[in-house]
């Protein structure tokens, strides 16, 4: 396990929207380079760039043409070794995005993978034996090569199936993904790794991490075992490098080699019921919205039996929100939000921020580009400043990649940074404190304390912090048990004193008796 993870807070850039360098209306490597006084300022010490290889851009990058090509929208290879170097000067890591399970259809493995002469990269992807032979099940294309047969997708048109074989076969095209041929595109994925890495990069966010191997058992015994030959090959070459997957199934992510795993905004499930729980009838029940009426419950009978399963393993990651994810801001105000991330930045794990998220960028209700539909009015180009195009970009307006928001209230660094209550400001001052503690580490213990079905507060531990969080519109109270005032290790049974260490909002302990006004968060440290 790399050290330096027990540590990391990630800041999430997607870098065609993040700050334009050479006025072209789109994000850059040499704008990211120019920000990362910010992102060290801000307290974060870990990036994860979304894809900046080379790609038509029929899926914003997530359709790679060349894995080891940056595009040159963006800027070269050279611009991205820089940015390695200068962000280590700075003590911050960084993570590229690595997609596995299917390239760009203008890729070259697969502009030689449809000809009809048999070659090495013949079966680099899935196909069927005959023109007219279709896959049932999973989404294919026939009749655009030259081949005789139909080739699996692995999401948009635009992108081909890696072929990591089937655990399962029923056909007689299929592979099993112990066939050299499964093994050569695992060892291709591999050479990649490689390739940043030697580069300087410090390891990967995995895309669809689970999407490798096909009609694959329910515990996804088959990608598992690709993913645990990688970890391997880190642990031996590049120790310190890191892998977080898109899995959201740590039980099945972590056990499998990843070394955290994003708890992602999956419906019904424990991260939605905290800030997005608002698809059902009835309005918005968002245990973090003040007047969600929400149940911390919800929550913990989801991620508990995770957390437990899991925390020797890896970490679960908490996200702000991600590229593929409305922005909270769509349904949370300013407070809302303080307290939102002052959960996620006190939880186990590592947790990411997305751009533009320590200031509350809204959701834009936007056309879709380049393959975003609702994902793309989260995509927006970063509000720095009141300059020109909020200081993201000096090219014409028209000609940004994206649009911005029009608001007269539309949050700026600038603007926050100047605040002291702000949420930059209140963003800053969490992470602050998450460095600060080793309590709040990634790996350092947590317990729940107080959590009752649809009632205020939330109480927990992390190590000797004692936190609470009450996100409703309403006072409330808890009574404690003494338990919750011993000191970790602490085996006298004596009740410590607590001092106040940060909060928002007002709140008080009384004996064993906490209240808290409307809105409010508070951590306290045994003495």
């Amino acid at each position: 396990m790399p050290n330096w993870l027990k540590d990391a807070v990630f800041y999430e850039i997607y870098p065609q929207t993040f700050k334009d360098s050479n006025n072209d209306g789109i994000g850059d490597i040499n704008g990211i380079i120019e920000k990362l006084d910010y992102v060290k300022d801000l307290g974060c010490n870990a990036l994860w760039i979304n894809p900046c290889y080379d790609s038509p851009f029929k899926d914003a990058g997530y359709d790679v043409r060349d894995y080891k090509k940056v595009a040159p929208r963006y800027g070269t290879n050279d611009d991205l070794y820089r940015l390695f170097d200068e962000a280590h000067k700075r003590d911050i890591h960084v993570l590229l995005d690595l997609v596995p399970g299917h390239t760009s259809e203008e890729h070259e493995w697969f502009t030689e993978s449809k000809k009809a002469e048999k070659n090495e990269y013949s079966d680099r992807y899935i196909w069927t034996n005959f023109w007219i032979q279709g896959i049932a099940g999973h989404p294919y294309i026939g009749g655009e090569a030259d081949r005789n047969g139909c080739y699996m997708l692995n999401f948009f048109k635009c992108q081909p199936a890696l072929n990591y074989g089937f655990l399962n076969k029923t056909e007689d095209w299929q592979l099993s993904p112990d066939h050299p041929a499964c093994i050569a595109t695992r060892e291709a994925l591999k050479d990649i790794m490689r390739f940043w890495l030697d580069h300087g990069c410090d390891g990967f966010r995995v895309d669809m991490a689970d999407s490798l191997v096909k009609e694959d058992d329910e515990n996804k015994s088959a990608t598992g075992k690709i993913w645990r030959n990688i970890r391997e090959m880190l642990d031996t070459e590049y120790p310190e490098a890191a892998i977080v997957s898109e899995w959201s199934n740590p039980k099945q992510a972590l056990k499998n080699g990843f070394h955290a795993d994003f708890y992602l905004d999956h419906h019904g499930n424990g991260y939605n019921t905290l800030i997005r729980d608002n698809e059902t009838a009835g309005g918005d029940h968002s245990f973090l919205k003040k007047d969600g009426n929400g149940d911390i419950m919800r929550f913990l009978i989801d991620y508990l039996p995770k957390y437990d399963a899991t925390k020797n393993d890896g970490y679960i990651s908490f996200i702000t929100c991600n590229h593929d994810t409305p922005r909270a801001r769509l349904t949370l105000g300013y407070d809302e939000l303080k307290l939102a991330w002052a959960l996620f930045l006190t939880l186990p794990g590592v947790p990411f921020i997305y751009y533009g998220d320590e200031i509350g960028m809204r959701y834009l209700d936007i056309p879709t580009k380049e393959g975003g539909y609702t994902r793309t009015g989260t995509r927006t180009p970063m509000q720095w400043d009141h300059s020109n195009n909020y200081g993201f970009s000096n090219a014409e307006t028209e000609s940004l990649y994206l649009p911005q928001d029009l608001s007269e209230d539309a949050p700026t660094v600038e603007d926050q940074a100047k605040d002291p209550s702000s949420l930059y400001n209140e963003t800053k001052a969490l992470i602050a404190l998450r460095h600060k503690y080793d309590d709040l580490k990634a790996d350092s213990s947590f317990s729940v304390i107080y959590a009752e079905k649809e009632q205020f507060p939330f109480v927990y531990r992390r190590g000797n912090l004692l936190i609470a969080i009450n996100p409703s519109d309403k006072k409330s109270a808890a009574a404690l048990t003494p338990e919750a005032f011993i000191k970790e290790g602490d085996n006298s049974g004596s009740q410590c004193k607590v001092a106040l260490v940060h909060a928002i909002g007002e709140c008080n302990i009384d004996g064993n008796s906490l209240t808290m006004k409307p809105q409010s968060f508070a951590m306290f440290e045994l003495l």
